[in-house]
């Protein structure tokens, strides 16, 4: 019986071992999805920024034209 309990607790904590890095390497991909999503939404914010700048711009040539 005893032989069993020890088998079974060395089972458990090879399992839990397992289940922390398996832990710590999702929390290390998701800050790594986290940081890249950052990136492309300052991305996304400069270029919708950049095509506004261009929208206003043309419509400035636009109004000056219809004078």
């Amino acid at each position: 019986m005893e032989k069993q309990l020890r088998d079974r607790l060395r089972e458990l904590t090879e399992e839990f071992a397992n289940g922390q890095n398996l832990l710590a390497d999702l929390q290390r991909r998701e800050r790594s999805l986290r940081e890249t999503l950052l990136r492309i939404s300052g991305a996304i914010q400069l270029l919708e920024e950049e095509l506004g700048k261009t929208e206003d711009s043309n419509k400035v040539g636009e109004d000056e034209h219809a004078d």
